[in-house]
């Protein structure tokens, strides 16, 4: 049977079999399927079963290699990971969530997720619904600044929405680098610095595709389906989504709480999560081996 070649490498990934432990017999979600990176792993670290979840529709190819690959042991779920919860009916052993843009999305041109590649304003993971290019072109400047503001915490997010709506009043923008450009002007390029079009390229990505709505969702749904000692991993890459997962872990965590102001002793409350990890970083050598690494931070709990 042939080897599944592993085009892409996966961010983080030895701490997130670590923080995993996949055991024989059991069964666990990668609710961020992709190009298959974390599921190879876990089921050649393990002979288990895992449910992968993607709503990319251009991952079939990949899905067919790994049926024909695993058989029994590997199933395909389309579907976005918000929707967990339906998606997964079932209780399971353990769940892992890569959020963002996927290696092969960014490799993608076409895609429309890359400034530094030439390709249609699309940026939708679904292939549906509103595209970059929409909210470029027809959200007024305020929107357009708050948005950017708001989800690329881009401190020239202003500046940045008055020049699409100046530039806009000639022409549509239509192509990715045609944006970037038009950001360069409000903040120029510099030698070893993050790129200009970051920020905003992030916010019209996590606007198009709602992706701090999804990752509450799924975040919810995936520890509802835990059984008992279950472990829920999740690798996230800027502020916003590490705010929420950090947050989720922490109120569904359980904190030690007095009966009341007489009683001495300290008693545990309702919780998820019998264990909440802290966030661990990416090593030194693999940020070097792999750029896509150094904004990663993993955190996972285990449920009680």
């Amino acid at each position: 049977m042939p080897e599944i070649r592993q085009k892409h490498i996966p961010v983080m990934l030895q701490e997130v079999l670590t923080a995993l432990k996949p055991q024989k017999g059991e069964v666990y979600v990668d609710a961020t399927f992709g190009n298959g990176g974390y599921t190879k792993a876990i089921l050649e670290t393990a002979d288990c079963k895992v449910i992968a979840l993607d709503r990319d529709p251009t991952v079939k190819i990949r899905v067919n290699e790994f049926k024909n690959m695993y058989g029994d042991r590997f199933e395909f779920r389309a579907g976005q990971f918000g929707d967990f919860a339906d998606l997964v009916p079932e209780k399971i052993n353990g769940a892992v969530f890569d959020i963002g843009v996927s290696s092969m999305q960014l490799d993608e041109a076409e895609r429309g997720f890359s400034f530094s590649k030439e390709g249609a304003l699309d940026m939708r993971m679904s292939q549906d619904g509103i595209s970059a290019k929409d909210i470029v072109n027809s959200y007024d400047e305020e929107a357009l600044a708050d948005l950017i503001y708001q989800y690329g915490e881009e401190r020239k997010s202003r500046q940045i929405a008055k020049r699409i709506a100046e530039y806009r009043q000639n022409k549509k923008i239509e192509t990715t680098t045609e944006l970037a450009e038009i950001i360069y002007l409000v903040i120029h390029k510099k030698f070893g610095e993050i790129d200009p079009a970051t920020r905003t390229f992030q916010a019209l990505r996590i606007a198009v595709n709602d992706e701090l709505g999804e990752l509450s969702r799924g975040l919810s749904g995936a520890a509802n389906r835990l059984q008992k000692n279950g472990r829920l991993v999740v690798v996230d890459f800027h502020s916003l989504e590490d705010r929420i997962v950090k947050n989720f872990f922490k109120e569904n965590g359980g904190k030690r709480i007095r009966v009341s102001k007489y009683a001495p002793e300290l008693v545990q409350d309702e919780h998820l999560f019998a264990e909440v990890s802290k966030v661990i970083m990416p090593t030194a050598e693999e940020c070097g081996k792999n750029p896509r690494a150094r904004s990663a931070k993993l955190r996972y709990a285990i449920r009680g």
